[in-house]
């Protein structure tokens, strides 16, 4: 139970967000059976928040300041890191486990 990051690209494998830093990222979310619930790339522009400080998921919070920058990876988060039993709105499911493609690509503060 929880996260697991498998390293698709390594990073510089020297720089880590802290807790409270601001990162940026682009990634795509996708269910079991791969079907797309979110993505930065439709979008067109990154993904920024603070890390480690309950603003996403926590898997996030707990996967992505393990990540150096640069490094893109594939996080597979258990229900209990994601949304839990109430899932969210009509694109995921409750108890759904999710995908996440992940790239760090900065660290602000």
């Amino acid at each position: 139970m929880g996260v697991q990051r498998d390293v698709i690209t390594k990073g510089d494998e020297t720089t880590f967000p802290k807790p409270g830093q601001t990162v940026v990222m682009h990634y795509t979310g996708t269910l079991t059976d791969g079907s797309k619930f979110d993505s930065s790339h439709d979008r067109g522009k990154p993904f920024e928040t603070q890390i480690g400080v309950g603003r996403v998921i926590k898997g996030w919070d707990e996967a992505v300041p393990q990540m150096s920058l640069g490094e893109k990876a594939k996080l597979t988060i258990t229900p209990d890191y994601g949304y839990g039993a109430r899932g969210a709105g009509n694109v995921i499911p409750g108890n759904a486990t999710l995908i996440f493609e992940v790239e760090l690509l900065g660290i602000k503060g």
